[in-house]
Parts: structure tokens; sequence; C-alpha cells
């Protein structure tokens, strides 16, 4: 099993949310309005200089299922290249 971790702007929600379901991933935990600092997207830290926020996504899922993630989050890094999407793989050793 692999735990996804993406961090992605809020105004790409949708369009991370189909790539969940067209991968597979039904289940997840979301968190909004976090605040960071990007490469290539810069500031979210929804203030008035910096208004844009991030989400933060954690999906558990099986290898076949987090190699179709990745896929789908790398097509849109390249759509939104601008915006802020950076997804990590990590491994499972357990769940409860």
């Amino acid at each position: 099993m692999k735990l996804v971790l993406v961090a992605y702007t809020e105004a790409i929600d949708n369009a991370l949310m189909e790539v969940c379901s067209e991968a597979g991933a039904e289940t997840y935990t979301k968190w909004t309005k976090v605040l960071g600092v990007g490469e290539a997207s810069g500031p979210h830290l929804a203030s008035h200089i910096w208004p844009k926020a991030n989400n933060v996504i954690a999906i558990c899922v099986d290898d076949a299922v987090a190699k179709e993630l990745m896929k789908g989050i790398r097509r849109l890094r390249k759509e939104f290249r601008h915006e802020g999407v950076k997804a990590f793989v990590l491994p499972v050793e357990e769940v409860t």
C-alpha cells in the first residue's frame, strides 16, 4: 500500500478530484485553506498580499491505484504548472 499526499492550489480542486475518481481512489482525507510557498507557484498564504491558498489530500491506496494517481497528477502538473501541484508517495506499513 501507498499513501499519496498531494498539496495543490485550491483553484484546481475539481480537476484533482476527477483524477482521484478516474484512478479509483474513492476514500481520502482533505485539509483545506493550507498555507505554503512553492518553487513554481510562489506564496499561497490566504492574505491580502498573497490571496491564494492550498488544499492537501491524503489518499491511502494499493500500489496500482497509486501509479494511476501519479499519472493523473503529472498530467495536472503540466496543465497547471504555475498554479502549484506537488505529490509525494510514501510506503504504508500498517493500517488499522
